[in-house]
């Protein structure tokens, strides 16, 4: 069990942590939440003996981290996958890595499979990419079978397939009864991962609980309520009888209507004694994303703005229609639609039209400009040559150049 009492740690005039108390215990994945600038990282530091408190301590089971007997056998931990030498191989780091501790070379290998290493064993981790980086510093908190585990975001850079793994493994770690810590930005795996929450806001504590009771105590529920779309009178009459129930009615955009201040069987029950059909009747709960967002608004020092562009639009020429705007863009989900095939190929300038391709004069072509006959399709980035004299003037006109 890791547990911190008035855990407070001074950098000069500015405080990181602040009589910060928590506990984290065994058989659960703990997760550890916070804005950047929070004080995570400084308090995982402070855990493993890294960095000196100001006040205040920690320790794991029973005892402040530099006075645990072989500590590398009871924890394990991964604060920095960069944190390697580049030109050792990644079983030559694992080797070293284990020597130090007493630890047999035969586990450098069972860890190196557990990570989905063995493979590249023997390449020097300079080459590794970033998932590959972050495996090889999971193996490494492996090395030991530590019974207390830290880890400050372990899914930074590993593929969907990764992150499956890195949420299994630290699952399964939980239930073999070992401490799991880990910090992360990624409220979606959180949510998935997470058992009990410890969130923090500018060095100190704001949150001590379970996932389920964090997104209750931060976000209220809410029933979504459907009627038939071609009866909007339904939706009026179902809307002002659970107003006069007490309920709080909010209309979305797609027509549903979203009830608080009432469970659902009584949201049924009005309907029933409206005689008002019902084609949808859910009820919705607030994600753990949502949930932190509300209690952290207050404690975020790096905020975002909207870019004005000031200075930087590009004048429209005179003569020239300015760009219509594209339905959608801007919105979430929308995408840039695929360019225009003109002339039957992509990318390609209309056939016959100054700088692009001269319309055929020989056989038939097919769909997409090759030729029916088998010869090399043209290439639809090519530039036309230069001529040999002096070029010529510019003849482009402004609504070809459009």
């Amino acid at each position: 069990m890791i547990e911190a009492v008035g855990l407070t740690k001074r950098y000069g005039d500015k405080t990181a942590v602040y009589n910060l108390s928590f506990q984290v215990r065994p058989g659960s994945v703990t997760g550890f939440l916070g804005p950047n600038g929070s004080g995570k990282s400084t308090t995982m530091r402070m855990i493993l003996g890294l960095d000196n408190p100001s006040s205040g301590q920690v320790t794991i089971g029973g005892y402040p981290y530099r006075k645990l007997p072989n500590a590398p056998r009871q924890v394990g931990a991964l604060l920095d996958a960069k944190a390697v030498h580049g030109g050792r191989t990644a079983r030559n780091h694992l080797l070293s890595l284990a020597q130090l501790s007493g630890i047999p070379a035969r586990r450098v290998d069972e860890v190196l499979g557990v990570v989905g290493l063995q493979d590249v064993a023997r390449r020097r981790s300079k080459g590794f990419s970033l998932g590959m980086g972050q495996r090889l510093g999971i193996a490494a908190a492996l090395l030991g079978d530590p019974q207390v585990l830290l880890f400050d975001e372990p899914v930074n850079g590993l593929d969907p397939e990764g992150i499956l793994w890195v949420r299994n493994l630290m699952k399964s770690l939980a239930a073999e009864g070992r401490t799991v810590f880990v910090s992360s930005h990624l409220m979606s795996e959180m949510a998935l991962t997470a058992d009990h929450l410890i969130v923090i806001g500018r060095g100190q504590l704001l949150a001590d609980m379970s996932v389920q009771d964090f997104i209750a105590a931060n976000s209220a529920g809410f029933a979504r309520v459907r009627t038939p779309d071609t009866e909007p009178q339904l939706r009026e009459k179902l809307s002002s009888a659970l107003a006069e129930a007490g309920g709080h009615v909010l209309s979305e955009q797609d027509g549903a209507l979203r009830v608080t201040g009432l469970p659902l069987p009584r949201i049924s029950d009005i309907a029933h004694e409206s005689d008002v059909r019902l084609w949808e009747l859910s009820p919705h709960q607030a994600s753990l994303e949502e949930a932190y967002m509300r209690m952290t608004q207050g404690a975020v020092d790096y905020r975002s703005t909207i870019d004005q562009k000031a200075g930087l639009q590009q004048l429209v020429p005179p003569g020239a229609q300015p760009p219509m705007p594209v339905p959608g863009q801007g919105q979430p989900g929308w995408y840039a639609p695929p360019p225009p095939q003109q002339g039957g190929q992509p990318f390609a300038m209309p056939q016959g039209q100054p700088g692009g391709p001269p319309a055929p004069s020989g056989p038939p072509q097919g769909p997409y400009g090759a030729p029916a006959a088998p010869a090399a399709a043209p290439n639809p980035y090519a530039q036309p040559a230069p001529p040999a004299s002096a070029p010529a003037a510019d003849t482009t006109k402004p609504e070809d150049a459009r």
